[in-house]
């Protein structure tokens, strides 16, 4: 039986106080025990996206969760899959961008090939929270010359107001 986007929404879990007190960890893994509702949210998200202005050519994922269905989405829309990895994950010539961790810094890295001048690009996560590591992935479609259409997340934190550090336009498909 095909599901439906509530049912996918009721699929998110929550465990209050993980992994330290205070915090509601929101669990998304249980979505992919059910391949049709993997496909539930593959086929919503590729619905969101093709009804923007321009034509996506290029998905690109973030590191790690951005992995599970990012490629997922980028073969529903018949485009390239970029992913954007931590410092030194990745082979070749890379760029790179850093931003702000609980604890200090850290760096995304993309390989400089894989998004070109001019291209449209979606980033997909699982979480916005602080919004900072989509900041730094934006950053670097930006370095590459490529133009962010939009930030697509299942989830977003909206108390943190991640989505004030972004360029380029959020969709979430929860909003907590």
């Amino acid at each position: 039986m095909p599901f439906t986007i509530e049912q996918v929404k009721a699929l998110v879990r929550e465990y209050p106080d993980f992994p330290t007190e205070g915090i509601l960890f929101r669990d998304i893994f249980p979505i992919f025990r059910e391949p049709e509702a993997v496909e539930c949210l593959v086929n919503h998200f590729a619905e969101k996206i093709r009804s923007l202005s321009a034509s996506v050519d290029v998905v690109v994922g973030l590191d790690a969760r951005g992995f599970l269905f990012g490629p997922l989405l980028a073969m529903k829309l018949n485009v390239p899959f970029a992913p954007v990895r931590k410092r030194g994950k990745l082979p070749v010539k890379v760029c790179q961008a850093s931003y702000a961790k609980e604890y200090g810094l850290d760096v995304f890295e993309m390989q400089e090939e894989a998004v070109e001048s001019g291209q449209n690009v979606v980033i997909v996560d699982d979480l916005l929270a602080t919004g900072g590591s989509c900041k730094a992935a934006e950053a670097l479609v930006e370095k590459r010359g490529g133009n962010v259409l939009l930030n697509a997340f299942v989830i977003s934190l909206a108390g943190l107001e991640g989505h004030k550090k972004l360029h380029a336009p959020v969709y979430s498909l929860i909003e907590c």
